[in-house]
């Protein structure tokens, strides 16, 4: 392939997916810049880095949401490109403006594509005029006081959902109508909080309904592929929980009808970079939900069975390159699933679980990949996303890829935090799960009263004696920081065994 332009590019975010581009750039001969704050001076993302620039406390405002902090350290490194990661300022059309007044090259779709697919509103209005069906709703110039006499024609129950933004936030559930004003001034105080904007619509809710999600790329020469279809209907409160690809008892008509609307939506926009394209099915019915414009935290499901490495793809768009393959020319060759692991507490409705992590143990094995930003000995700030890895099982088919992920929770190791991995475990072992009919209020309407099952004491327990092994070996030398972390024996990473993956394989 051609070579890249550029020689430096810095990373604006932190934790796993961090530690992800930061790879993807090793691989293509690009030095990496990692930011950092206060709290996450010791953190992976730092140790890996070519660089790493300090850029102020741990509240997101001051540190990774600071678009003038992150320029600076930009202009200090030579960074030519940034890439925003998730989450952040990754959908944030200013800061992808600013990065270009800077004369550095924003890793993502041009912003007025943000604009116009990062706005519920707007997207929901351009999906219509494509003829792609989408959720009945409010009209997307309603006026906010029209909106509980709108709510009668939608009919109950219905959700509030903030235009702007993503992640479950500003969106509240209203089934009846005494409960919509409520709703209505609680999701636009939190979607004001967390996006700046504050303006919902109505949207009708579609029961027993499936999430599925298309990822696309776009180059800045016209050229749109789809990489298939990604399951995600396993969810609480609105965030994704076990993502897998491709998506089960799936009617083929309906799949071909979720691609090519995906495809035609970032044909629309000229989209540029990785982005997704959100469904809601229901039977052999679909409407667009919304579009990501960024890479998923569930990108890892596509690129193993797809054999597509996503970041490498976005930064070599970025750099104007054109995709090296044809539509015809992607495949889908085995079945892949994740587990997001947090660090919560399922015991007391999921509640953050942040603090030092005593001892994190990755699974490994055949068709095993483990994306994660956190090390023994580190710890999880109580400021951010609580995610501290993703699992990722592969199989030949999604009996095997079921097989292989539950193996792999079995033997992950995380103490020192509470997480939900066990309960993670319990809803792969669910009947509806494992014959891939699973909708999205199955963990609602079954598991909201989840407990884990009692903890074992036996001082001769395989957890604890794993435990005790991983601290001799891979607690990271004492001092900390960049040469602390880096010098750590031991300490292994999934992205060795990339050729695996990358191949469509799986780790072996």
């Amino acid at each position: 392939m051609t070579a890249i332009p550029f020689e430096t590019l810095l990373i604006a975010n932190r934790g796993e997916i961090a530690v992800r581009v930061i790879r993807a750039c090793r691989a293509l001969g690009i030095r990496s810049v990692a930011v950092y704050s206060d709290v996450d001076r010791t953190s992976p993302h730092v140790a890996l880095a070519d660089a790493a620039v300090a850029i102020g406390p741990a509240a997101p405002l001051e540190s990774y949401l600071n678009v003038e902090r992150i320029l600076d350290a930009a202009r200090a490194t030579g960074a030519q490109a940034i890439h925003p990661g998730y989450g952040f300022l990754a959908e944030n059309a200013a800061f992808a403006r600013a990065v270009a007044a800077a004369g550095i090259t924003f890793v993502g779709p041009s912003p007025e594509a943000m604009e116009a697919m990062g706005d519920k509103l707007g997207a929901r209005r351009t999906m219509s005029r494509l003829g792609i069906p989408i959720v009945p709703g409010s009209d997307p110039d309603a006026d906010p006081p029209s909106l509980p006499a709108l709510a009668a024609g939608i009919g109950f129950p219905l959700l509030v959902k903030a235009a702007g933004g993503g992640g479950g936030r500003g969106m509240r559930r209203v089934d009846t109508p005494d409960q919509l004003q409520d709703a209505l001034t609680a999701a636009s105080r939190e979607a004001q909080a967390a996006f700046g904007d504050p303006r919902v619509y109505l949207e009708r809710v579609v029961e027993r309904a499936r999430h599925v999600e298309v990822q696309v790329l776009g180059d800045r020469h016209g050229n749109v592929v789809h990489v298939y279809e990604r399951e995600c209907s396993l969810q609480r409160r609105f965030q994704k929980v076990i993502e897998e690809a491709p998506a089960p008892n799936l009617a083929a008509a309906v799949r071909q009808g979720l691609l090519d609307s995906a495809v035609r939506a970032a044909q629309s926009v000229r989209y540029e970079g990785a982005g997704s394209v959100e469904f809601l099915v229901e039977g052999d019915r679909f409407y667009f939900l919304e579009m990501n414009t960024r890479l998923q935290v569930e990108h890892p499901v596509s690129e193993i069975v797809c054999g597509i490495d996503l970041v490498e793809q976005q930064i070599r768009i970025a750099a104007g390159q054109a995709l090296p393959f044809r539509q015809e020319d992607i495949r889908v060759r085995g079945h892949a699933i994740e587990a997001r692991i947090c660090a919560e507490d399922p015991a007391r409705g999921f509640a953050p679980s942040p603090g030092r992590i005593a001892c994190f143990v990755e699974p490994g094995g055949a068709g095993v990949r483990c994306d994660s930003g956190v090390l023994s000995g580190g710890v999880v700030p109580a400021e951010y996303d609580a995610l501290i890895a993703k699992v990722i099982g592969y199989g030949a088919d999604r009996h095997a890829a079921l097989d292989v992920i539950a193996a792999a929770l079995r033997e992950l190791v995380v103490l020192g935090v509470t997480t939900n991995a066990e309960f993670l475990s319990t809803l792969l072992a669910d009947p509806d799960v494992l014959a891939g009919s699973a909708d999205t209020q199955l963990v609602t309407r079954r598991y909201s009263d989840w407990l884990p099952a009692p903890v074992a004491t036996d001082a001769d327990s395989p957890e604890l004696v794993a435990a005790a092994l991983a601290l001799h070996f891979r607690t990271p030398t004492a001092g900390g920081g960049r040469a602390g972390a880096a010098a750590a024996p031991g300490v292994a990473s999934p992205w060795q065994q990339l050729a695996g993956w990358r191949t469509g394989r799986g780790a072996s």
